[in-house]
Order: structure tokens, then C-alpha cells, then sequence
């Protein structure tokens, strides 16, 4: 047919590629990452995600822990109160 075009698989590959690295090249300055200062950007965001998962662990094993004190501390104030009923008699 007139006007086809015949490319090899290598020109197909070659041109793929090229593509994927424009569109690449173009969300990462769409997102601000385009600059020589992207690496340390990236490794930023993904201390303070690390922070911020590190700190919502933090907070419930804080919070696990203060439950199951208050329940040993319930548990002592009825034992204690039971033996104090138990010796006034």
C-alpha cells in the first residue's frame, strides 16, 4: 500500500523507548522532580513518610501499653481492696 511504513524491530524499540522517556521526563516536572535537586526531594519525602510511620507505630504501642496498665492497675486496686475489706473484719 502507498505510504506504509516498514521499521525494524530495533527502530520500534529505539522509538518506544525515546517516547517513554519524554513522557517520563515530562510527569516529573509536572510533579517538580526535573532539577538537579529531585534526588535529595525524593529522599526527603521518603524520610518523613518513614518518620511518620514510625511515629504511628510509636503512638500505638504507647497506647496498648497504657491500656494494659490501667487494667493491671484496676486489678490491684480490686485485689487490694478486697484484702483491706477481708482484714477490717
Amino acid at each position: 500500500m502507498p505510504g506504509d511504513i516498514t521499521m525494524t524491530t530495533d527502530e520500534l524499540e529505539d522509538m518506544l523507548d525515546r517516547a517513554a522517556r519524554r513522557g517520563a521526563k515530562a510527569a516529573l516536572a509536572e510533579l517538580g522532580l526535573h532539577d538537579a535537586q529531585a534526588a535529595t526531594d525524593i529522599n526527603d519525602m521518603r524520610s518523613l513518610i518513614a518518620a511518620w510511620r514510625e511515629a504511628r507505630s510509636t503512638a500505638w504501642q504507647t497506647m496498648v501499653r497504657l491500656g494494659t496498665t490501667a487494667l493491671f492497675a484496676m486489678i490491684a486496686t480490686a485485689v487490694w481492696l478486697h484484702l483491706k475489706g477481708q482484714i477490717l473484719k
